[in-house]
């Protein structure tokens, strides 16, 4: 496999941290989560990943990706034949870890990251790529003319990049074109958003979080019959995330839960049911 560059200080590089986060923990003994496919694209960029080495946040971001496959696999037993969309896909692997053979997939992703991405994931009869902005309401009929049956749309380590008006829109055209589907997204405190130049992770990267959401309740509000399903810290997984993990990382998370951080406990991951 060829090396491909990624150029420092782009939106590129923000997507290398899960990325990587995947990638090291598979060659761990006792992983989260298995992504060989993973481990091959951090092989085939050009790019010192060696700085993220040893961040804290790395298994939160493993810890993320968990919780959202549970979703995606939750939604696939229920919906087989529906459709999931990934806003921001980057590198995103969630269709080697959780496709069952019949939904159909979206990675939606801006046209420099998307890409790179056809450099490793070509499109399929079941699988397209869109390049476009989350942010420009084109893309709904694309997904549209791709998709089938129910949506999940999956927004990980995305939406909090973009300003409160830009996330509000995203919801409403989703809401509007996609009536029933369910939105996966994490959102983050103001103290989080505040406080991100000393994240151990978003410092050595330019990408700044701008939407700040006070109480993941108040998104059930943005539309009239829209239900939040559910809402979790990373250290309040849900049981079949949480019992899945190996034990030292239950340790880790009962320790976290004692120590009741800031930046653990108002970052939140959230499902959310439209009308």
């Amino acid at each position: 496999m060829s090396r491909h560059t990624v150029r420092p200080g782009t939106v590129q590089e923000t997507l290398l941290i899960p990325l990587y986060g995947r990638a090291v923990e598979t060659r761990k003994d006792q992983p989260a989560l298995r992504d060989p496919r993973a481990e091959e694209l951090v092989a085939a960029i050009d790019y010192d990943f060696a700085r993220f080495d040893g961040l804290p946040s790395l298994l939160g971001s493993v810890l993320r990706t968990c919780l959202f496959d549970h979703w995606a696999r939750t939604f696939l037993e229920e919906h087989p034949d529906g459709t999931v969309v990934e806003l921001g896909a980057g590198l995103n692997t969630r269709f080697e870890r959780v496709d069952n053979g019949r939904a159909r997939w979206v990675d939606l992703d801006l046209p420099d990251v998307a890409a790179l991405r056809r450099e490793f994931f070509p499109d399929t009869d079941r699988r397209h790529l869109v390049a476009a902005s989350v942010t420009d309401r084109t893309w709904a009929g694309a997904v549209a003319d791709f998709g089938q049956g129910a949506y999940l749309f999956c927004a990980e380590a995305v939406l909090p990049y973009l300003d409160e008006h830009e996330v509000r829109a995203v919801h409403d055209l989703i809401a509007e074109r996609f009536p029933g589907s369910r939105l996966a997204l994490d959102t983050a405190s103001p103290h989080v958003v505040a406080t991100q130049d000393t994240h151990d992770a978003l410092s050595k990267v330019t990408a700044r979080m701008r939407w700040a959401c006070p109480d993941p309740r108040q998104l059930a509000d943005w539309t009239a019959g829209a239900e939040l399903l559910a809402s979790h810290t990373l250290t309040t997984l849900p049981g079949p995330v949480h019992d899945a993990l190996p034990a030292p990382y239950r340790a880790t998370i009962r320790e976290l839960a004692q120590q009741r951080l800031p930046g653990v406990e108002e970052y939140s991951l959230n499902l959310l049911q439209l009308p």
